[in-house]
């Protein structure tokens, strides 16, 4: 997803979704690599 990686976490659910995943959880390093690539590109989705 493009744009802003902020979260609301109070706009569906009284639980903070970021307590509850662990820090150390192989989705947190998924989640930067994919938010650094869709960055460097951000110029070629801006052309299109």
């Amino acid at each position: 997803m493009r744009g802003s990686d902020a979260v609301s976490g109070k706009l569906f659910s009284y639980v903070n979704l970021e307590k509850r995943v662990p820090a150390d959880h192989p989705l947190r390093v998924i989640r930067e690599i994919v938010n650094a690539t869709l960055v460097a590109m951000s110029a070629e989705f801006d052309a299109l």
